[in-house]
């Protein structure tokens, strides 16, 4: 083949394939709406928006709780890289009238890698260093957006070596084991759909995971007592019984 052909010929396969990595954090671009409910009765609200972006993702989470003994607002915007890693998050939230802001990002100083947490609440700031990890999940409450990168990371990351920076207090990390279980059936905006169920656990707590075929979250039953996410147009098809784990 003359070096005019290779020329020919090459040139289009790149096209292809910048074309293809130019696509490529396009297709997560989405965004959806949820309910949230304790016990069944609607108490609030929440949302996600994920953008492409040269380098990844931004993410922007909404949540509004509104009920006895709990008034809860949240907002968050989030840069991840095209790995879904956290770049740096932005929260700013009003638990019962007392606001909280948070941001965190991991330092290209440290070593071993950190990531660093700042606080400010109640008149105070503080600042912490926490153990750095690729797959990490910045978690507020009832966040939904966290619960959609949580199953992009599972799946590019087969369930394994997964975290989440927790957003209390002072701030801490802690592992995630993610479990998959058996497929479940339910209905979006009327049509039918698979479902899949997996159980994320964190300091003992499970969350039960409910995504579409496209990994999209649909459903997820908090670990606070009785309270569920539900996006809007998704009904559950109830299993009759519970599910358990495939065998391996």
């Amino acid at each position: 083949m003359n070096k005019t052909m290779r020329k020919l010929t090459l040139l289009p396969l790149a096209a292809l394939f910048a074309a293809l990595i130019a696509l490529a954090p396009a297709a997560r671009a989405q965004s959806a709406s949820f309910i949230v409910s304790q016990h069944g009765k609607p108490v609030g609200t929440a949302s996600f928006t994920f953008t492409a972006t040269p380098h990844g993702y931004a993410s922007t989470s909404l949540v509004s709780v509104k009920m006895q003994g709990l008034d809860y607002s949240l907002s968050k915007t989030e840069r991840l890289s095209a790995a879904n890693h956290l770049r740096h998050v932005q929260l700013s939230a009003i638990v019962n009238g007392s606001a909280v802001n948070v941001t965190a990002e991991p330092d290209p100083k440290s070593e071993p890698a950190q990531t660093l947490l700042t606080t400010s609440a109640n008149g105070r700031v503080s600042t912490t260093r926490l153990a750095s990890h690729p797959a990490a999940v910045f978690l507020p409450d009832f966040d939904p957006g966290a619960y959609e990168t949580l199953l992009a990371l599972g799946v590019a990351r087969n369930s394994r070596d997964l975290w989440a920076i927790i957003p209390k207090k002072a701030g801490s990390v802690a592992p995630i084991q993610l479990a998959t279980y058996a497929d479940e059936q339910g209905t979006l905006d009327g049509n039918p759909i698979v479902v899949h169920h997996l159980i994320a656990t964190l300091a003992g707590a499970p969350t039960d995971l409910f995504s579409g075929p496209e990994n999209q979250l649909l459903q997820a039953e908090l670990p606070q007592q009785g309270f569920a996410l539900v996006r809007n147009g998704f009904v559950l098809t109830p299993p009759a019984k519970s599910g358990a784990p495939p065998a391996q």
